[in-house]
């Protein structure tokens, strides 16, 4: 499906919204989690980088379920339906929202994934970047979970102390 997103997100400032189908059909918009902090998480199947943060992105939700929300999406044009219906159901992920034509991926500037935005309850972006500490260069276990700290950070009333980090991974694939 199609989004509404026109020029650059800016942090601290609302989001625009979105429409993308998940693996099954269903149409899902970004408005339709306004009210709870949502993650928007450029996704794949394939990436092991994504693949780890998939544990921790789910434990946050696992936390605050009434009050956090996951939206993983998959702009990768290269994973087929049936690696991307393997992934979910070995990592115990509910659904994942398809970006085939990338428009999403393109309008987000997203790069890698996994690449998370954190979106607080009136749909203003608070952050945007890696979820936690981990990089090439260090891949020991993470020492900070930015986006936690993020959703934490909202939950108790105030803005991030770390609104923006470079985010590291797999490249999305927009050509086969």
């Amino acid at each position: 499906m199609h989004s509404t997103l026109r020029g650059s997100l800016q942090m601290n400032r609302p989001v625009p919204d979105f429409s993308l189908p998940d693996q099954t059909g269903r149409i899902r918009r970004l408005s339709d989690y306004r009210g709870k902090i949502t993650i928007v998480n450029f996704w794949s199947a394939e990436c092991p980088w994504s693949e780890r943060a998939d544990q921790s992105l789910l434990k946050i939700v696992e936390q605050f379920p009434e009050q956090v929300a996951l939206l993983p999406i998959a702009s990768n044009l290269n994973e087929s339906d049936g690696l991307i219906d393997g992934a979910i159901c070995r990592r115990g992920i509910r659904f994942v929202l398809r970006d085939t034509g990338c428009g999403v991926a393109q309008a987000w500037q997203a790069q890698t994934t996994p690449q998370a935005f954190v979106i607080d309850s009136s749909n203003i972006l608070r952050y945007r970047g890696a979820v936690d500490d981990v990089t090439f260069r260090k891949a020991a276990a993470p020492e900070r979970f930015y986006v936690a700290e993020a959703v934490q950070a909202l939950i108790d009333g105030r803005l991030p102390d770390v609104q923006e980090t470079t985010p590291y991974g797999c490249a999305i694939v927009q050509i086969v």
